[in-house]
């Protein structure tokens, strides 16, 4: 079954450098998206209570972007990248997120669990 790719931007206050930090460290991962990270390599696992999930790192741009396939979804084109953009004019940053959803009804669900994974991370960097 062909996934419904998804986009999101949420407008951040924080410096890119620092944003880059808290999206590609396992550390600073699990201060807000995941109860406990681990990497081996480029294979992430990701605890959330007592449910692990583990991703391999496809890319990682410093200071731009990081992006992960789940392991599950190894059969299909899927990942999920969180990006920084940076507006040429203002200077306004934003994180873009890319993630695919199973189905339509998925789709506003998913939206909703990543902006709250992003006020807890704008909650635990004071942005």
């Amino acid at each position: 079954m062909e996934k419904i790719k998804y986009e999101i931007e949420i407008p951040i206050h924080a410096s890119p450098r620092m944003l880059y930090q808290y999206i590609s460290s396992p550390s600073n991962l699990q201060e807000w998206f995941a109860d406990k990270v681990n990497s081996r390599g480029k294979i992430f696992s990701f605890f959330w209570e007592d449910v692990e999930e583990k991703a391999e790192l496809i890319t990682k741009k410093a200071d731009d972007r990081i992006r992960f396939k789940w392991l599950e979804s190894e059969d299909d084109d899927s990942y999920f990248e969180i990006k920084i953009q940076v507006d040429a004019l203002t200077k306004d940053v934003s994180l873009i997120i890319t993630d695919f959803a199973d189905d339509e009804d998925e789709v506003e669900e998913s939206k909703q669990l990543w902006e709250n994974q992003i006020d807890e991370l704008k909650h635990t960097i004071g942005a």
